[in-house]
């Protein structure tokens, strides 16, 4: 049956070959009318000898409604055509010397101002493609400063407009249907703002400040696919050229994105596969919803075709979007980490909205998009090739194996599962902690245990309770009728391996994971903070530094340690099954599901308390000890009740059964 369906698909993607993304109205908007009018246009009257921007010239080109509500964008876009051919002429008559020594003081305030020599290049070799991938530069590094200026909303501000920015990044023009006119247009237009923001800044003393780029973090995370290799590329070049995913009036994106990745330029090479990425998916997603004029650009009424609609789980009118059925999980999770989620790289925003350095992006990302991208294109490829590449290409079924296993990365989930285990190798090193001579022995002598005797045997018998609900094939083998302490680390690295669904988590799930990680964060706080003040305290001790007071203090630490290595480990476990059982809370009515938030938020309350009285400054011990308590006998007589996700979870397996 699958069989079938995937064969339905691909004989559509490649019937009726496409000419173009753009729709009528916007293809006449980008391609046509800024050509109509045919006057020559004075480049002295457009910008001076030296560079200076005549912002006359240009603005008394942008018209208003007949109401004057708004901007006239058709009769702009038709009155500034004469203007943009004028001053890509005049940019063009320029020697690379000339353009910099003009025009490079004009570049400064960008902030990026490298990238205004590589554009003047792109402009002067005439490839359509290379003026394409310079506007998307381009656009992405002004976005922040355009504002409110009409000239510029013409250009890159409006859908009514020529909207070059998002018609570029959305990836719905291909590289012939973009004049290279717009582009030198809005090289004079960034000069011409540099120009005028340097006349300001004189005027008021004030400097201009840029905001840090973002540093991609965690990338060691996401690094799944091995490196692409000159076989993989050699290979890729040739699937290009027969994918049904590829439109081949974008072709060349995907041979320029190849070079780059070849020639280390990584951004570069990122950039065209995210947009390239895009469009192929709509193109996928139109097919198997059944909406072809999906894959066109919208009228300025409407919206774009974008990612954000391609990966929903809904269409807009409530209909179940069938490409992530098409795609499966493994594809669609790894478009979410890397596009969409919070605590991903969001790679297209970043690049689009220009807050990552292009010189300093990583290559481990463009290697695994690039990987990704070559295992999407070979499920649009004749299956009999398929079969060839994978039976001949050791690389290229190593690149497929870890496609189809994938699992989210950034995902709430796979980040609480991530903590979780942290946290358990900081409470691991607590034993490690060297004592002074005598300092163990004197906490015993000078502290009562009564009390923290209570808290362990009902730690004990928690943990036994909570033991019960791990799945069968993940439980721990032990001699005893209690879990020992020492097997807990295990138990909670088993509970981590198992896997959890995370794409499209309802918001209750997403509700209870938020509560559950600030738990997380707060234990792994204050496995930090006894770690240190155990390693300061001890070194006090030994020094003989540690006044009357601070000795005592010191040893109620080291006779907490031992309640609050047990406690946390509770914790963590406590959120590793309900972890495991996340999906069972939309079981809940809504009484009882604000019954469990509750309890979870009780819970957050003790860990926050704890890290407070754990902190160097406070140093509470004992009171630490008595909020244990206290916690201990809360959890105990919620896990009574039974309402707790593992025992909701029984319920449903026992219906079952």
């Amino acid at each position: 049956m699958l069989n079938s369906v995937l064969c339905f698909i691909f004989q559509i993607l490649i019937e009726d070959p496409i000419t173009t993304c753009l729709s009528p109205s916007v293809y006449d908007m980008i391609c046509k009318l800024g050509f109509e009018a045919r006057e020559n246009c004075d480049i002295s009257s457009i910008v001076t000898q030296n560079g200076e921007v005549c912002w006359t010239t240009i603005t008394d080109c942008v018209v208003y409604t007949e109401s004057a509500q708004g901007l006239d964008y058709r009769g702009s876009v038709r009155l500034l055509g004469p203007v943009c051919q004028a001053v890509h002429l005049h940019l063009s008559s320029l020697t690379k010397g000339q353009f910099e020594t003009r025009y490079s003081s004009g570049f400064q305030w960008t902030g990026v101002p490298e990238l205004f020599p590589e554009m003047f290049d792109a402009l002067g070799s005439l490839q359509s493609l290379a003026i394409s991938l310079s506007l998307m530069k381009l656009t992405s590094c002004l976005e922040r400063a355009l504002a409110d200026m009409d000239v510029l909303k013409v250009f890159v501000g409006s859908p009514c407009g020529l909207n070059l920015r998002n018609v570029l990044w959305h990836g719905f023009a291909a590289p012939q249907e973009i004049p290279p006119k717009y582009c030198s247009m809005m090289i004079l237009l960034t000069a011409g703002l540099g120009q005028l923001l340097k006349g300001y800044l004189q005027q008021t003393k004030f400097t201009l400040a840029h905001r840090p780029f973002i540093t991609l973090t965690s990338l060691e995370d996401l690094i799944v696919f091995p490196d692409v290799t000159y076989e993989v590329l050699s290979v890729l070049e040739e699937v290009m050229k027969k994918s049904t995913f590829i439109l081949k009036i974008m072709l060349p994106y995907w041979e320029v994105a190849l070079l780059n990745f070849k020639s280390q330029r990584f951004a570069d090479c990122a950039i065209l596969l995210l947009v390239q990425l895009e469009t192929g998916l709509r193109k996928v997603f139109a097919t198997v919803n059944k909406c072809p004029k999906r894959l066109l650009t919208a009228e300025s009424t409407a919206l774009y075709t974008t990612f954000d609609e391609i990966l929903a789980k809904h269409l807009n009118d409530g209909k179940i979007n069938q490409l992530p059925l098409f795609l499966g999980e493994p594809a669609m999770e790894f478009l979410w980490d890397f596009l969409n989620h919070q605590e991903g790289p969001r790679l297209r925003d970043r690049l689009s909205h220009g807050e990552i350095s292009l010189p300093e992006f990583p290559k481990e990302a463009a290697n695994q998009l690039l990987a990704f991208s070559f295992v999407l294109l070979l499920r649009f490829i004749d299956e009999d090739l398929l079969s060839v590449f994978k039976q001949e290409k050791a690389a290229v079924r190593a690149l497929v194996s870890v496609a189809e296993a994938y699992g989210a990365r950034c995902h709430p989930v796979s980040q609480l599962k991530k903590q979780v285990l942290s946290c358990e190798r900081s409470i691991g090193v607590w034993p490690l902690l060297p004592l002074p001579e005598g300092s163990e022995r004197e906490a015993q002598r000078s502290e009562g245990n009564s009390e923290i005797n209570a808290c362990h045997s009902l730690i004990t018998e928690i943990v036994a309770e909570l033991c019960h609900h791990v799945p069968e094939t993940h439980r721990v083998p032990h001699d005893s009728e209690h879990l020992p302490p020492e097997k807990w680390p295990q138990l909670l690295r088993e509970l981590c391996s198992i896997p959890v669904r995370t794409l499209f988590c309802p918001r209750a799930v997403l509700e209870v994971l938020a509560v559950l990680r600030k738990i997380g964060a707060h234990c792994h706080r204050v496995c930090d903070q006894v770690a240190a003040c155990a390693e300061l305290r001890r070194r006090q001790w030994e020094d003989r530094s540690l006044r009357s007071r601070q000795r005592r203090n010191y040893l109620r630490l080291v006779h907490s340690i031992k309640l609050l290595s047990p406690m946390l480990y509770l914790i963590l476990l406590l959120i590793a099954l309900e972890l495991v059982n996340i999906h069972v809370v939309l079981g809940k009515n809504t009484s009882e599901y604000q019954q469990y938030l509750r309890f979870l938020k009780s819970i957050l309350q003790y860990t926050e308390n704890l890290a407070a009285y754990t902190s160097q400054d406070k140093n509470k011990w004992d009171e630490a000890v008595n909020l244990t308590q206290v916690a201990l006998l809360k959890i105990w007589t919620f896990s009574e009740k039974k309402q707790m996700l593992i025992h909701l979870a029984k319920k449903s397996t026992s219906k079952v059964v």
